[in-house]
């Protein structure tokens, strides 16, 4: 996990422009034969580029994994990832889908 971490932080800091992935989820967090993590797929990914490090887009992510901002409102940022980021990492550590019955009611994770 401190590998996908380390991508995204040069994903959003790394560069001139800021590079949001917008759907961090299992599937995309991937492991190579040395057990090092790395994030793939970046069909919706978005550049951002304004000054104010935001976007808006009608691009839809994967229900369980997107940030709320995200969802409602297609606003994009960098908080998109660390949001989803965190559901990757709640998942991992309570090896429970973030769309698990138990996140129902008063536990949801997400709207």
């Amino acid at each position: 996990m401190i590998d996908v971490a380390t991508a995204l932080d040069s994903l959003h800091n790394g560069y001139s422009s800021t590079i949001v992935h917008c759907d961090l989820k299992p599937g995309n967090a991937l492991l190579d034969e040395d057990m090092t993590g790395h994030v793939g797929d970046f069909d919706i990914s978005k550049l951002l580029s304004g000054g104010d490090g935001m976007a808006q887009t009608k691009t839809l992510a994967t229900i369980g994994y997107i940030a709320p901002e995200y969802g409602s409102e297609g606003k994009v940022s960098i908080s998109c990832d660390v949001s989803s980021f965190g559901i990757l990492m709640m998942g991992t550590f309570s090896r429970k889908s973030s769309t698990d019955d138990m996140f129902s009611e008063e536990l949801k994770i997400v709207d």
